[in-house]
Formats: structure tokens, C-alpha cells, sequence
């Protein structure tokens, strides 16, 4: 007799995967729901439940009140039995904050600050507001997710180069964090995080395949593929910031001149303000401005949207994505500014690429990447990731 090929051990670990994501994307759920949308037997969705709850991962909530009969409780990722935590670092502000599995922000845990000057304030800082999350009575800390700028060694956790964020070159806060906290800490390059919020609870549910271009503080690039996020031989794909557009432009912070990142980000347009008023000008004031309507200024917002027409041209023609999501703060300086760039786009882009591909603004934010980077890894843990059967879409 032949030994069967099914790992039966295996097996169970995927149809474990495979009901927390259904609850994960269509959620809160009964146990007759799961079953129906997994199409996996209803023996097996019980056995599959009863793991999670046991795991703390599923809760069991009260059935709708306009439930007939006697409906059975329903189930839904964990909220207040177990939670992930987040941490963003960014060139100016950090944040920590805490999420249920269902990547809901609690906004009354979140701490945001400036950024200190060196790595080790870095690091006391992150300990100091983590510690108090961590010691809530009745509540499992299943990780930290780190949501980080820059090039990211995949095999070590290290920052190999971070133009914004030099504090962190040559360092890994994640194994740092995690010895001095004693939990699990992962870190994800920023735009991948986005990528996982995107496809988790934003514009991107359903999709294996698309791409996602983060203009706000830097210019990165998260291309999703097959369900997996393409990450290169050793995890630095997705720097198409640092292309050089122009030959004698700004001084970048990675040390070359006119990159993609001084010209097509919130960065970029609010250093373009700055200059025009002669005083420093972040992106929250700089959109205010514009949205007050400052003539004098325009100049430059449109300037900003010709080359990031260029960066969107670059990822279609380059990729061919089926949707691309765009993050940044510069598309709200006034109403009309998306219709306006999708026109730049369409001159900027082969035609046949940009034809099958939808343009939109990203839901998601820094935050939400940084618990979907956890969450993934929780995911991961459990089994590996099966892409899910491609959802429709309507054309451009």
C-alpha cells in the first residue's frame, strides 16, 4: 500500500486558515455562514471553530436580534480576548496603537510622537508606550507589527538604507523591540504593510493582483502578485522612488540627485510650498492652502501631479497591474485633483496597460499596515497562504 500524499496534519491547518479568513473578509459570521462561503464541510468548519476559540483568534458574539428561532451565536475575530499591537516609524512622528484581529484601530491607545534624533531614544521611546499595552488583565498579546521606511534586509530584519529614516540604517528594531518587550515583534517595509491593509479591509479585498505606490513621505512601491507580495531576491524590491528623473535635481536622502521621491510625494510638495513662503510648511498645511485657494502655489501642485503621472505611467507599463491604489495626502489639496492626474496618466502610459488596469485612491493608512503585517504573520503561522479565487472587477 502506498503512503497517500495529503499531509493530513496540513490539511487541518489550512481549513483552520481558510475559516478565520472567510470570517477575516466577510465577518461576523454563524457557523452555517462559514460553511457556505469556505466550502468546506460543516464537520470540518465545526473542528476548524472549536481550534480557534480554544486559540482565542474566533470570540463568539450574541445572534442578531432579528434572528427567528433559536439561531446559533456568531463568530468573529477576537477583540477583547486577544489583540496585536502596531508600531510606525516614519521621519517625523511615530506612532503605537493597538487593534483587534478585525484591524480596527482602538484610537484611545494610540501614542504618537516625534521622532527622536538617535536610534537608542528610538528604542526607549517605542519600549516605554508599548509596556502599559501589554499589561491589560484579560487580554493575549499575539504580536507587534512594525511598519517601517526604507530597505529592509528580509533574512536579518535589518534596515539596510532608509533615505528618510537614517536612525535605523544598519539596525533591527524588530529583534530589538522584541528582546526588550519579550513578545514577538515583525517588521515590514511601509509600503508592504499598505499592500496587506489594502487587501485586507481596503480597495483591494478579493484581488491577488495589483499594486500599490505610497507617495507621502517617500515613494515606495508594493506590487501584489498571485496572492504574494513581490519582494526580490533579498526583500528590497519596490524602490522605484530612487529612479533617477532628473540628471542635475535635489540631493536625495539616499545620496543621488533627482530622484522619483523629491518630486512626486507629499514630501516634495510641501518642500515646494516651503521654498515659496520662505518658511518650513508640512503637508497638513500645505493641502489647507491649497484647498483656501493660493493661486501663486498651483504652479507647483500641478508640477507635483505631472511626475507622479510619470511614477503611476512606470508601475502600469512596467507591471501591468489590474488595479493600482494610490496613498497620499497631496490628491486632497482640491476637488478634481484625481480626475486631473488620471488624464496625466493616460499620457504618460502605454495604452493597452493602462486599459486593464483601475486607478484608485488607497483606503488604508500607515497604521493599519503595521497591525496587517502581525495579522499576516499570524496568518502565515497558521498555515500557508492560499490565494483567493480572483474576484470581478469592473473595467476603468
Amino acid at each position: 500500500m502506498t503512503n497517500s500524499p495529503v499531509n493530513p496534519a496540513l490539511l487541518g491547518r489550512l481549513n483552520v486558515r481558510r475559516v478565520l479568513e472567510v470570517v477575516q473578509r466577510h465577518g461576523p459570521l454563524s457557523r452555517a455562514e462559514v460553511t457556505r462561503r469556505s466550502g468546506v464541510s460543516a464537520p470540518t468548519v465545526s473542528k476548524a471553530v472549536g481550534s480557534l476559540l480554544k486559540s482565542g483568534l474566533l470570540e463568539e458574539g450574541a445572534p442578531p436580534r432579528a434572528a427567528l428561532g433559536r439561531p446559533g451565536r456568531i463568530l468573529q475575530l477576537a477583540t477583547r480576548s486577544a489583540r496585536v499591537l502596531g508600531i510606525v516609524l516614519d521621519a517625523d512622528r511615530c506612532a503605537v496603537l493597538a487593534s483587534g484581529l478585525d484591524g480596527r484601530i482602538l484610537e484611545e491607545r494610540v501614542h504618537s510622537f516625534p521622532t527622536p534624533g538617535s536610534y537608542a531614544k528610538l528604542i526607549d521611546a517605542l519600549v516605554r508606550r508599548v509596556e502599559p499595552l501589554l499589561d491589560e488583565e484579560g487580554v493575549s498579546i499575539l504580536g507587534l507589527g512594525i511598519s517601517m521606511p526604507g530597505l529592509i534586509d528580509r533574512a536579518t530584519g535589518e534596515g539596510v538604507l532608509s533615505p528618510n529614516l537614517h536612525a535605523t540604517d544598519g539596525r533591527a528594531p524588530g529583534r530589538d523591540l522584541a528582546g526588550r518587550l519579550g513578545i514577538e515583534c515583525v517588521v515590514r517595509q511601509e509600503s508592504h504593510g499598505l499592500c496587506l491593509a489594502e487587501w485586507f479591509w481596503g480597495e483591494a479585498q478579493g484581488l491577488n493582483d495589483f499594486a500599490m505606490l505610497d507617495v507621502s513621505t517617500g515613494l515606495g512601491l508594493g506590487v501584489m502578485s498571485g496572492g504574494r507580495i513581490l519582494e526580490g531576491s533579498t526583500g528590497l524590491a519596490g524602490e522605484l522612488g530612487h529612479m533617477t528623473i532628473d540628471l542635475h535635481g535635489r540631493l536625495c536622502g539616499c545620496g543621488n540627485r533627482g530622484c522619483l521621491e523629491t518630486l512626486a510625494t507629499d514630501s516634495a510638495l510641501a518642500r515646494a510650498v516651503s521654498e515659496r513662503l520662505r518658511r518650513p510648511v508640512g503637508i497638513d498645511e500645505a493641502v489647507r492652502r491649497f484647498r483656501a485657494g493660493a493661486p501663486p502655489l498651483k504652479e507647483a501642485l500641478y508640477r507635483t501631479l505631472e511626475y507622479l503621472a510619470v511614477a503611476i505611467g512606470a508601475v502600469i507599463n512596467t507591471f501591468n497591474p489590474s488595479t493600482l491604489l494610490v496613498h497620499g495626502r497631496l490628491l486632497e489639496a482640491g476637488d478634481g485633483l484625481f480626475g486631473t492626474l488620471l488624464e496625466l496618466v493616460r499620457r504618460r502610459t502605454l495604452s493597452p496597460s493602462l486599459q486593464g488596469c483601475t486607478i484608485l485612491r488607497a483606503k488604508g493608512n500607515k497604521r493599519q499596515g503595521a497591525v496587517a503585517g502581525i495579522i499576516s504573520h499570524v496568518l502565515d503561522s497558521l498555515a500557508p497562504r492560499l490565494a483567493w479565487p480572483a474576484a470581478s472587477k469592473s473595467p476603468n
